[in-house]
């Protein structure tokens, strides 16, 4: 008896290795100072001493059960995009730049191929926010998962400036809200969306006109990454008073974390376009417009509060990242919440 035979293949592992290279060296930032493959990542923190007060910040999350569909339609190389976005969102939302990430791969058993697509999602991921991704670990643990699953978590820090960051507390009655356009449903609301529509190869690769694509191609559209586009909002000069990551819980969940006491969001339904595969999941499972709301991002992945004079310039910084914005509402006087109207 050896570990090969109990269903840990080492050799497998040493291979997934070699593959991820290539897709781990394409993020590194000049601050990193080791190599892949060592105990431990190190960063320098020395390019930032020009900061005031550096502050630190992190994020941690995984991708839920979006990745049943990923095995569904055998697809693993947006995963790792999901994975780094529900962290770095996190991180950005609250005026951080992100600096390096950690993913975590856990799988029934070590497919080489199949973990270089996941960790080259990641790298992909990492990529559009700017960080290194410096280490992570992949776990094989056959008996425990599936041979032909796995699960995938990260983990992010970033750096701020302490007078820098996006706390909610300066938002104030008459501010504006503007919203940035989601991909789809992101990575939130999957265990849903999987007993709206079945969970075939055969459903998912179904063609739907209102969609313009394949079920399976709209509800795997990887996670919007907003880092370059708060990075443009800061550079033309907008102070933006407060954030808010559309994830889990919707607008209703989501919006109010970011309001002091005595304010109120009001967010006008009809400001934006809602993409299409939510009006689908709405109206194939029969859900409420309120529960739409509250379990999906329905179209917005950001909103963002801030000095009503600034909201042009706002707009522009967004769209010059290449994302879409919109003047969702207002901020008024009122009980902490948010109002849908």
């Amino acid at each position: 008896m050896d570990y090969k035979k109990a269903g840990v293949d080492i050799e497998a592992g040493y291979r997934s290795v070699e593959l991820m290279k290539e897709h781990v060296s394409r993020t590194m930032r000049p601050e990193v100072l080791t190599d892949i493959g060592g105990f431990s990542g190190a960063f320098s923190l020395a390019g930032f001493s020009g900061m005031e007060r550096p502050t630190l910040l992190s994020g941690t999350d995984g991708v839920g059960t979006k990745l049943k569909l990923a095995f569904l339609l055998d697809k693993h190389d947006t995963v790792g995009i999901d994975c780094v976005a529900m962290c770095v969102n996190d991180i950005a939302c609250g005026g951080g730049q992100p600096l390096f990430f950690l993913d975590y791969i856990a799988c029934g058993k070590n497919f080489p191929e199949k973990i270089a697509q996941i960790v080259s999602g990641v790298s992909e991921g990492c990529l559009q926010a700017g960080a290194a991704l410096v280490g992570g670990e992949t776990a094989e643990m056959p008996g425990f998962y599936p041979e032909d699953e796995y699960d995938l978590a990260g983990f992010a820090v970033g750096i701020a400036d302490e007078k820098d960051l996006i706390t909610g507390k300066e938002i104030k009655a008459g501010d504006v809200l503007i919203g940035m356009a989601s991909s789809g449903v992101h990575s939130n609301g999957f265990s849903l969306v999987r007993k709206i529509f079945e969970m075939t190869r055969g459903s998912l690769e179904t063609h739907h006109d209102e969609l313009g694509t394949t079920l399976g191609e709209a509800l795997i559209a990887p996670t919007k990454i907003y880092v370059k586009a708060l990075s443009s909002i800061r550079s033309a000069g907008v102070r933006i008073h407060g954030c808010s990551h559309i994830t889990g819980g919707g607008f209703y969940e989501n919006v109010p974390r970011m309001l002091p006491e005595g304010i109120h969001a009001q967010i006008k339904k009809d400001s934006y376009p809602i993409p299409p595969i939510f009006p689908l999941l709405a109206k194939t499972g029969g859900v409420e417009e309120q529960m739409m709301y509250n379990t999906y991002n329905m179209g917005l992945g950001m909103i963002l509060a801030m000095d009503a004079k600034d909201a042009d310039k706002t707009m522009e910084a967004i769209r010059q990242a290449g994302e879409m914005a919109y003047a969702v509402g207002e901020v008024i006087s009122g009980d902490k919440g948010v109002t849908l109207c």
